[in-house]
């Protein structure tokens, strides 16, 4: 029995509905922390802007095993701004840089860690979420959670290119590698291929101010919660490169906002901060909330399959009705 246009489009509006209603992905309870799970505290206040951390960022991960290596090539993944190669300076986190400084700056700028006139600095990469939304909603578990460490990481020979990971992170960390022809996601990973020669991440090593510490989270947020009790003015003795090494360097507090970013934004993170300038103003989003955000971008991110599917019907019966229609006119 021949099916009419407007029967043709309702079972079409029909199906996709379906698909939509149909796609519902098994709800799972947030992820507790690992008790040795690893980070790092970044204090903006200690920050000199050196962007060493950057540099052996680049170096450290180019290696084998490291985010940024490709095998066959030793190369170092810099930016070049101009064609002479004289200077890399990425504005933003790329599939060639992992972690960036960036500088809030207000009036005169003189003030180092002041809201007004005053300027800071701050360090940008993955915060390697407790209950990562990037790992939750790939197709393909390319990304995935240490269970022992809780670094989040990725395995480039699965990854397909869909690029869910970016949609679904709340801090917009995750890059697409737009100029390779077989493109995957790019981010930090923490070194974590360098734990196992009892190294951790460059970054943290090569910071020569303490700014970047490396250490287990929990006693990460330890002495977070510590420095907060501070007074300005006085002195204290920061831990340098890891938060349990012998080495420290005395000086000054500076004032600190009271808040410990990634303490319990998204669920919380591994990677957290601590500034005297508000993080809002430092380019972090004020919206996000101590929630974790799984559940919340599958409602969004599942769409997607639903919505490709009932395009694919819908041009179909456009095709078929447009197909007819021709077929009548020739007759």
């Amino acid at each position: 029995m021949a099916m009419n246009r407007r029967d043709f489009l309702k079972v079409s509006a029909g199906s996709g509905l379906l698909l939509a209603s149909d796609i519902t992905p098994a709800s799972a309870a947030p992820k507790p922390l690992p008790p040795e799970a690893v980070g790092i505290l970044y204090d903006a206040t200690l920050c000199i802007g050196c962007k060493s951390c950057m540099v052996n960022c680049k170096k450290y991960n180019s290696m084998p095993g490291g985010a940024l290596y490709r095998s066959g090539s030793d190369d170092i993944p810099y930016e070049f701004r101009t064609p002479e190669r004289i200077y890399d300076a990425p504005a933003d986190l790329s599939d060639k840089t992992l972690n960036i400084i960036r500088m809030y700056k207000s009036g005169t700028g003189l003030n180092k860690d002041q809201v007004e006139n005053g300027f800071s600095f701050v360090k940008n990469h993955c915060l390697h979420c407790i209950d990562p939304a990037c790992a939750s909603v790939c197709p393909v578990a390319a990304l995935h959670k240490d269970p022992s460490t809780g670094v989040v990481s990725y395995d480039t020979s699965r990854c397909i290119g869909c690029r869910y990971c970016e949609v679904a992170c709340p801090f917009g960390i995750p890059r697409f590698q737009w100029g390779s022809a077989t493109p995957k996601i790019i981010k930090c990973q923490l070194c974590h291929h360098r734990f196992a020669e009892g190294k951790y991440a460059a970054c943290c090593e090569f910071c020569p101010t303490g700014a970047s510490i490396f250490g287990r989270v929990v006693d990460l947020q330890e002495e977070a919660q510590r420095r907060l009790t501070l007074a300005p003015g006085s002195s204290y003795a920061y831990p340098v490169q890891r938060v349990d090494s012998g080495y420290v360097l005395s000086r000054k507090v500076a004032g600190y906002v009271n808040r410990v970013y990634g303490m319990h934004e998204a669920g919380g993170t591994q990677y957290m901060l601590m500034a005297g300038v508000p993080f809002d103003k430092l380019g972090f989003n004020p919206n996000i909330t101590d929630q974790t955000y799984p559940d919340l971008t599958w409602a969004y991110i599942k769409k997607i399959p639903a919505l490709i599917g009932a395009l694919l019907v819908a041009g179909a019966a456009c095709h078929l009705i447009t197909r007819r229609d021709g077929a009548g006119k020739k007759e």
